[in-house]
């Protein structure tokens, strides 16, 4: 009784603390969703804390944590986990001693060469699962295409009638979203993730209202991407710098979505939705009328900047029968 008092001021908060010590204090299959970006043991520092262990001593911390991130995962839920390859193929190893594994996500991150290795080009996410009763939605992204010509890069041969709109189902190979590059954009905080990616995870793996936990929260970006998309969250990180720039980011944060559905949205595209949300949400684009016209044009908000022009120049009145206009209803 007194863990779910405590569970429930945990809701919709940000805190300092040792995430062990505070997720032993969470119930049994509370949580829909838990996310971890633990530090990499890689020789960091942080604001307050140096990242470095010996090999024996972090994989015993971690264990820890992966074990109580399983234990308060509910049976519908999910268990995500950020780290490089040599650190994620230990944690695999002893998530499948109780959970199912589902995928290995290799996102686009390229790193800095390691000595007498090839360049390393990708994190991993591991994605896993307590049963076979797990949430799991579709979701799609934009089509990939040439930044000179606009042209969409897969071939789709004799079957360009068959292309979405929207775009192709997410694979396990993630290249459409990449690190943080300008500073502009950046917290003071040495492995910052982008929002966006944690807003696809979310999207493919929650519903609306589910509780979403992150462990090693940092500037954020986990429960942004959680109160952007409506969904609840628990943040914990023991440096109490980054708690105060987390809590002062979500309160300027708002829902984002398109005619009543939630979406990922990055300088002005948008870059992940759910499959089943598409026929409540294509009004809201300006979408090519044809198959032939979609490889060349890229589908606009209605509301976006980009709206303006087409292939670089402005849209006149006389060329908008090629679009079905709708009025986007938010």
């Amino acid at each position: 009784m007194e863990n779910n008092i405590y569970f429930e001021k945990l809701i919709n908060k940000v805190i300092q603390g040792d995430c062990l010590l505070i997720m032993r204090k969470i119930p049994d299959n509370s949580i829909d969703v838990t996310f971890a970006d633990p530090p990499f043991n890689l020789k960091k520092k942080y604001n307050s804390y140096y990242d470095k262990y010996e090999v024996k001593e972090y994989l015993s911390w971690c264990k820890e944590w992966l074990k109580e991130m399983v234990r308060i995962t509910k049976p519908t839920g999910s268990i995500f986990v950020h780290n490089i390859p040599k650190w994620l193929i230990y944690f695999g190893s002893y998530l499948n001693e109780f959970a199912i594994f589902r995928h290995w996500i290799a996102w686009d991150a390229m790193g800095s060469p390691l000595g007498k290795t090839l360049l390393p080009n990708h994190y991993g996410l591991l994605y896993y699962v307590k049963s076979e009763k797990y949430k799991f939605n579709d979701i799609r992204m934009l089509h990939k295409r040439c930044r000179i010509c606009h042209y969409i890069l897969q071939d789709y041969g004799g079957k360009k009638a068959q292309m979405h709109q929207f775009g192709p189902l997410v694979s396990d190979m993630w290249t459409d979203i990449h690190r943080i590059r300008h500073r502009k954009r950046r917290d003071e905080h040495p492995c910052q993730l982008p929002v966006h990616l944690l807003e696809r995870l979310i999207l493919m793996s929650s519903d609306e209202q589910d509780i979403i936990l992150d462990p090693f929260i940092g500037t954020g970006t986990t429960a942004i991407a959680a109160k952007r998309l409506g969904r609840r969250f628990i943040g914990i990180d023991i440096d109490p710098k980054y708690v105060e720039i987390t809590n002062a980011k979500l309160e300027i944060e708002e829902a984002t979505k398109i005619n009543g559905c939630y979406a990922s949205i990055f300088l002005d595209d948008v870059i992940t939705i759910r499959d089943k949300d598409w026929t409540k949400i294509e009004e809201a684009f300006i979408i090519p009328k044809s198959p032939k016209e979609l490889e060349k044009n890229r589908i606009e908000l209605l509301k976006s900047k980009k709206m303006k022009t087409k292939l670089g120049k402005p849209v006149k009145e006389d060329q908008k029968y090629l679009f079905p206009m709708h009025q986007d209803k938010n």
